[in-house]
């Protein structure tokens, strides 16, 4: 089935706020929310509003779909279901009690982020994703192109494999019994109330460090520098992100690691200029040329053509070269180069040459 456009799964103008964009996102979220409606296709509705929610709050990844659609949002590699805790969040839940989040997880379990039945590990969080920029010349991002990225992010410490232990070593929490999590009397507008919250002594881990790891003080991340080999597909747009999972920063405590989004800028070239798939330039031609025709030489992306320039071109005249633009972006095939001819009017004319034109005007 064809994807539906973002602003209408949505159903908000294409100039929408981000505020407007959350305020129909929440309310379209918990209408379609798999754990509260069990109607056929619900989940595949919230999916799909989840999809365009993603992209439309994104400054960079609405640019890109706005000028280029679809295909200028698989760069940012899709959008998706994401996880439900992202979606509690909307709600004010938190790791915390008390929150709406939280009542909520009473009434659809965990599914929003709440802390109610979480189980032993809650507290251990996915490193945080990383967000950097390259650029590239305008012939790589037509063309394609590989390129090792050197950066530093936070890795899962090597002395103590990500547990933050000295030599692995850990006792089982006694506060919860190695739980990681503990019952607690909560006073809210609905009366008191027992909620399961995570354990405050070992943080939802169920277990305590005997001694920290000297080498990442107990964390169980280092920085470290790291290479990327990555490959840039061809016929990639300006300002693109591509998402690479797992290369962002590792998470304390044997947390998993976050994603790296890499943005993609792309120089400009001296004379041609790239809409989409398209190459278009400007070509300027003498008098005679013009209304004579002839035959010039111009610049392709694929290297140095010969264009006809027929009798009588006028001025601003745009001419087409089939299958000389770039390859299409996650597609097959070619675009095409759109050539401007600009007639250059002769100034500062000799004697001679003025008496010529005198006489074509006569």
């Amino acid at each position: 089935m064809a994807k539906r456009d973002y602003y209408e799964v949505l159903g908000v103008d294409k100039k929408a706020s981000k505020q407007e964009i959350k305020k129909s996102y929440r309310k379209l979220a918990k209408q379609y929310h798999p754990d509260r409606n069990k109607e056929a296709g619900a989940e595949e509705k919230f999916k799909e509003i989840q999809e365009a929610y993603d992209v439309l709050l994104d400054d960079q990844k609405r640019s890109a779909y706005d000028q280029y659609g679809f295909a200028g949002t698989q760069g940012f590699g899709g959008g998706g279901m994401g996880n439900y805790g992202d979606f509690g969040d909307l709600f004010g839940g938190g790791a915390g009690a008390g929150g709406l989040g939280d009542i909520l997880g009473e009434f659809f379990g965990n599914s929003f982020g709440g802390s109610a039945g979480g189980g032993r590990g809650s507290r251990i969080q996915h490193g945080a994703d990383l967000q950097m920029e390259i650029e590239i010349e305008f012939l790589e991002a037509v063309f394609g192109v590989e390129k090792n990225i050197n950066y530093k992010r936070l890795k899962h410490c090597e002395i103590c494999e990500g547990s933050g232990a000295k030599n692995g070593k850990k006792t089982k929490c006694t506060d919860c019994d190695g739980r990681g999590q503990v019952v607690r009397v909560q006073r809210t507008i609905l009366g008191s109330m027992q909620v399961v919250v995570n354990c405050p002594k070992c943080q939802g881990l169920g277990e305590i460090i005997e001694e920290k790891c000297n080498t990442c003080s107990g964390r169980g991340v280092t920085a470290q520098n790291d290479t990327l080999k990555i490959t840039i597909p061809e016929g990639i747009p300006d300002a693109v992100s591509i998402k690479f999972t797992g290369k962002g920063n590792a998470g304390e405590r044997g947390g998993g690691y976050g994603d790296l989004y890499l943005t993609i800028n792309v120089k400009e070239h001296s004379i041609l200029e790239r809409r989409g798939n398209d190459i278009y330039m400007d070509k300027h031609i003498k008098v005679a040329e013009a209304v004579l025709g002839s035959e010039v030489e111009v610049p392709t992306v694929h290297g140095n053509v010969v264009m006809k320039i027929p009798a009588g071109t006028q001025s601003e005249k745009i001419l087409r070269l089939k299958d000389k633009g770039g390859p299409k972006f996650r597609q097959q095939g070619k675009g095409d180069q759109y050539v401007r001819v600009i007639v250059d009017i002769p100034t500062n004319l000799s004697k001679k040459e003025r008496q010529i034109w005198e006489t074509l005007r006569n």
